[in-house]
């Protein structure tokens, strides 16, 4: 698509100077009453040269995107992480009593990372979250940041995210980052998609940012088993097809992040009609999807 955009913008840029070469030879040779006509003559096919290239550019540009956001919403999904045991943080249920559990705060966030091992070396490079209170989504709270990793980001990673080293090389560093980010969750619930998997890349860098993720944790993975557990695809990007839900910015972390919260409102009343009101009974429904899980994968 580029090379043809470029030799139509050579042949443009052709016929441009054909045009004002033979501009010049009318010119040399016309009368003065001629040379007004010859001007607009020439100036109109100067003019619509012009916009024909810029034509041929932006139909270039919009086919390239378009082809990148069809690229991005057939790559594959974030394989499933299993040390759910990140899940079984000190929980302090005793601070949210009995209370319904929609009418919770919650932080639904998404992590984007130079790979898929997070104790072998692989860095978060953007993280991002949004608010969710009494099932609504609180488009005023949002958290999204880059993060530069201090290493390269690896070419395979950028073909899901976007994300490039220069784009990251005047960010903060990950320590800054997450204090930013422990300030803006607060005390409230932290909800993921395959929450083990980006939780263990927090408590990796705990130390280096002076803080701890403590939170409660639900994923929205474990409650899709739940609820459709005859189903074998729990993805998010099946999970949304299935729900309806546009995921606008796939392998973004903001984008990826606003889906999930969609997902969890949804998934709050399907709960609800199964008995499960509170947090505590979201917590055994979702921990007794762990070795389910686990069981499913053998076959």
């Amino acid at each position: 698509m580029l090379v043809s955009i470029g030799l139509s913008g050579v042949v443009a840029l052709c016929l441009l100077s054909f045009a004002g070469w033979k501009l010049v030879y009318a010119l040399e040779y016309a009368t003065k009453d001629q040379f007004a006509d010859i001007i607009i003559t020439y100036g109109i096919v100067a003019l619509l040269s012009v916009a024909a290239l810029v034509g041929l550019v932006m139909l270039g540009l919009n086919r390239t995107l378009s082809a990148r956001e069809y690229d991005l919403r057939n790559l594959p999904d974030r394989p499933e992480f299993y040390d759910y045991d990140l899940l079984n943080l000190p929980h302090h249920l005793e601070e949210f009593d009995e209370r319904n559990l929609k009418s919770l705060t919650f932080t639904v966030f998404d992590t984007e990372t130079t790979g898929l091992r997070p104790s072998q070396g692989d860095e978060i490079i953007q993280i991002a979250g949004v608010r969710v209170e009494d099932g609504i989504i609180k488009e005023h709270k949002i958290f999204d940041k880059l993060v530069n990793p201090g290493i390269t980001i690896p070419k395979a990673s950028i073909r899901f995210h976007g994300i490039t080293d220069e784009m990251v090389t005047d960010q903060p560093k990950i320590g800054e980052v997450l204090r930013e980010f422990r300030d803006f969750i607060g005390n409230s619930i932290l909800v993921a998609h395959n929450a083990a998997f980006d939780m263990k890349f927090l408590k990796l860098k705990e130390l280096e940012a002076n803080t701890k993720f403590e939170h409660v944790v639900l994923d929205t993975l474990l409650f899709s088993v739940f609820l459709d557990r005859e189903t074998p695809e729990h993805t998010l990007s099946a999970i949304a097809e299935r729900m309806k839900v546009e995921i606008e910015g796939r392998h973004t972390a903001l984008g990826d992040s606003i889906a999930t919260a969609k997902i969890l409102i949804d998934m709050l009343d399907r709960l609800e009609v199964r008995g499960i009101t509170t947090l505590d009974q979201a917590l055994r429904a979702s921990n007794s999807m762990v070795a389910v899980r686990k069981l499913q994968e053998q076959f």
